[in-house]
C-alpha cells in the first residue's frame, strides 16, 4: 500500500454514465458491468474503468479484439506503452505497447481467471463504484490547495507489480488482480492517500532535499494523515497508515523513542537504501511492521497538528520536511519518553 488555502468554492465537472449499480437478480453479470461508467472525471482527475471492457470483450462465448484495442488499449495508451512496457522490461514490452500484444493476453487472461475476476468486480459493483469515486473526487477537490492532473486506470494485468501507483500522474493504475490489493478498500479509503501524493509533489519538488529519506517519510506520513482527516476521524489511525493492525500500531508506540533515535541519522540519505525506508531488508528493527516510514511520518505530522491546531495540516504542503519536523516539536516529545 506513492501530495494554504482551503478551496471553499470550486468548479467541479463530473462525467459519469450511471449511478444505479445495484446488482439486479433479473440482469446478467454483464448487464451490471455495462452500467459502470467508462470514465469518471472531476476537475483534472480522470479515472478510467478499463476492466469493464476486459470483461465485456468476452460476451456470448466470443472474443472482441476490436473492443480491447479501442476500449482498453487506446484510452490509456501512455500507461501501456510507457509505464507497463518499461516496468516489465524489453522481453515483455510487446505485450503492452502494441495492439497485437494487448489482444494476445487479453484473449486468455479473463477466461483463465474468470471466477476471481468476477468476484473482485462484484465487490466493486456492490459499493457502487460510480458513486464512491465521484463523491471522493469531489470532496478531495474541495480540500486541497492545488488541483492535480491525473489519469488512473482500473484494470487487470497479466503481470502485476504496480498495485496502486504508476510512473507519473498521467500513468496511474489500480491492478484489480494484484494479490496485495483490496480493491474495495483502495477505492473507498486508499484513493485520497494516492491523490494527496500528487498534490504534495508539486510543492515537495521545489525543495532541494526532495530525495532525502526524511522527505519521503513526510510525504508518506502526510498522505496517511490526510486520509485520516479526509474521513473526519471516523477511520482508525492505524487503518489510515497502510491499513495496519492495532497490534502493529501499538508495537510502534512502545518502541517510538528507540525507532526515532536509530533512524534519525538516515534522514539526509538520498540513496533510498536505508533502514528508515527499507527496514524489511536492512532489519534495523527485525520485528517492526514493514511500513516504518509511513508510521513515523504520520506521527511527525500528527505532532505538528497537535501543536499548531486542527486545520494546520494544510501548512504541510508549503513547508519543507525539515521545517515540518522542526516545528512539530516531535524531537522534544521524544526526549520526554
Amino acid at each position: 500500500m506513492k501530495r494554504t488555502t482551503l478551496l471553499i468554492f470550486s468548479v467541479i465537472t463530473v462525467y459519469f454514465c450511471s449511478t444505479n449499480q445495484k446488482l439486479s437478480p433479473e440482469n446478467s453479470f454483464e448487464k451490471d458491468v455495462e452500467k459502470v461508467a467508462d470514465s469518471i472525471k472531476v476537475n483534472d482527475i480522470v479515472i478510467k474503468n478499463l476492466f469493464k471492457y476486459q470483461i465485456l470483450a468476452h460476451q456470448n462465448n466470443s472474443f472482441d479484439e476490436k473492443m480491447i484495442v479501442q476500449k482498453v488499449y487506446h484510452p490509456h495508451k501512455k500507461l501501456w506503452d510507457s509505464c507497463y512496457a518499461m516496468i516489465f522490461g524489453e522481453k515483455n514490452a510487446s505485450l503492452y505497447n502494441t495492439p497485437e500484444g494487448m489482444v494476445e493476453w487479453n484473449k486468455t487472461l479473463y477466461p483463465k481467471h474468470k471466477a476471481e475476476f468476477d468476484r473482485k468486480t462484484k465487490e466493486l459493483l456492490k459499493v457502487n463504484i460510480n458513486r464512491v469515486l465521484t463523491t471522493n473526487l469531489k470532496k478531495f477537490g474541495r480540500m486541497v490547495p492545488y488541483q492535480p492532473k491525473a489519469t488512473i486506470s482500473i484494470l487487470f494485468s497479466p503481470l502485476t507489480g504496480i498495485g496502486f501507483g504508476g510512473c507519473n500522474a498521467g500513468q496511474f493504475a489500480l491492478e484489480l488482480n494484484n494479490k496485495n490489493i483490496d480493491p474495495e478498500f483502495v477505492l473507498e479509503k486508499g484513493l485520497p492517500h494516492e491523490l494527496n501524493h500528487l498534490v504534495y509533489e508539486k510543492f515537495r519538488n521545489q525543495d532541494k532535499d526532495k530525495n532525502s529519506a526524511l522527505s519521503q517519510t513526510i510525504d508518506e506520513g502526510f498522505a496517511c494523515y490526510f486520509t485520516w482527516v479526509f474521513f473526519e476521524g471516523k477511520m482508525e489511525k492505524h487503518n489510515a497508515v497502510e491499513n495496519m493492525s492495532q497490534e502493529n500500531w501499538t508495537w510502534y508506540l512502545n518502541h517510538e523513542k528507540e525507532i526515532f533515535t536509530n533512524v534519525k541519522p538516515y534522514f539526509e540519505d538520498t540513496s533510498g537504501d536505508n533502514p528508515l525506508l527499507r527496514n524489511d531488508r536492512k532489519k534495523l528493527f527485525p520485528q517492526a511492521p514493514t511500513t516504518l516510514n509511513y508510521w513515523l511520518g504520520f506521527r511527525i505530522v500528527e505532532k505538528y497538528v497537535e501543536k499548531h491546531g486542527p486545520e494546520s495540516w494544510k501548512d504541510i504542503y508549503k513547508l519543507t520536511p525539515k521545517e515540518v519536523l522542526g516545528k512539530s516539536g516531535y524531537e522534544n516529545y521524544i526526549a520526554t519518553l
